[in-house]
């Protein structure tokens, strides 16, 4: 990754386009799931920020390559440091390196909520899990008729750390939100635009990109101070509370998150079979 300050970077988990003030910033995850590795984690504050001080760019455009946003956070390449930091019976130095790594995570999925200018979501194929963080970040969200949803954290033993939690009840309501982060199940376009976790929904990925462009524009067009100014002052308390959300998660799951169940949900998805869950 070259300089982040400069208005041409290469990266690893993006990439990055601009046209006419707009970004169009795309999710390169490993496979065609584009799943969120370390690659992402590092990098993401690097994008947004340099988008951030770019003053030929007015609007951001987020999607995922090969028609899917993300499949949420890749397991298996994350799974190694986890080990390392959790180990048999992890103490207190341990817990404190993996609450710095929760820490650097959530950096990331901030960097879009922090970003002055606009982010629209380009939503399509599956947006799983950390997925779910990054378009709640995210100040519209356009999805097309196939793409399908799941805060999922849950059914492999996290509770989700990454700002779910704190962003999705402002957006579709304190019922909707405990319904999905409790039950982790998966829901369609449909279900997504009818409690309002998306904005449009269109029939194809390519007419849920040119909406979102389109969008872009039309926000592009205005006064760009302006416009960063509305973001940042609807997100003035929101940014507050989040903070004190992703802080109060991240220590949870520092202290917690090495257990029984969650060792079992790790060798369960490495086998591809059910866990089976003791509460212990």
């Amino acid at each position: 990754m070259s300089d982040p300050g400069t208005t041409e970077t290469t990266y690893r988990a993006f990439s990055v386009e601009h046209a006419e003030h707009v970004a169009h910033v795309t999710l390169l995850g490993p496979g065609r799931g584009n799943a969120l590795g370390p690659n992402f984690w590092r990098e993401a504050p690097f994008v947004f920020g340099a988008l951030d001080r770019d003053e030929r760019v007015r609007v951001i455009v987020l999607g995922g390559s090969a028609d899917t946003f993300t499949f949420g956070l890749d397991l298996p390449a994350m799974a190694g440091q986890l080990h390392t930091l959790l180990g048999d019976a992890p103490l207190a130095a341990e817990r404190t390196r993996l609450l710095d790594m929760l820490g650097d995570m959530q950096r990331g999925v901030r960097a879009l909520l922090e970003c002055r200018k606009p982010v629209i979501a380009a939503i399509s194929g599956w947006c799983v899990g950390a997925g779910i963080d990054l378009i709640c970040a995210a100040d519209v969200r356009v999805a097309s008729r196939e793409a399908m949803f799941s805060v999922r954290a849950v059914r492999i033993g996290i509770v989700e750390d990454m700002g779910s939690l704190q962003r999705l009840p402002a957006i579709v309501g304190e019922g909707a939100a405990r319904e999905l982060a409790l039950t982790g199940d998966d829901f369609d376009a449909a279900r997504a635009a009818a409690i309002r976790l998306v904005d449009h929904v269109e029939e194809t990925p390519a007419a849920a990109r040119e909406h979102a462009t389109a969008i872009a524009h039309r926000i592009a067009a205005n006064p760009p101070l302006t416009v960063q100014g509305v973001k940042q002052v609807m997100n003035a308390h929101a940014l507050d509370r989040v903070a004190d959300g992703l802080r109060h998660t991240a220590l949870w799951n520092a202290a917690f998150l090495p257990s029984h169940d969650f060792a079992e949900a790790m060798r369960a998805f490495m086998e591809k079979r059910p866990p089976s869950f003791e509460g212990r």
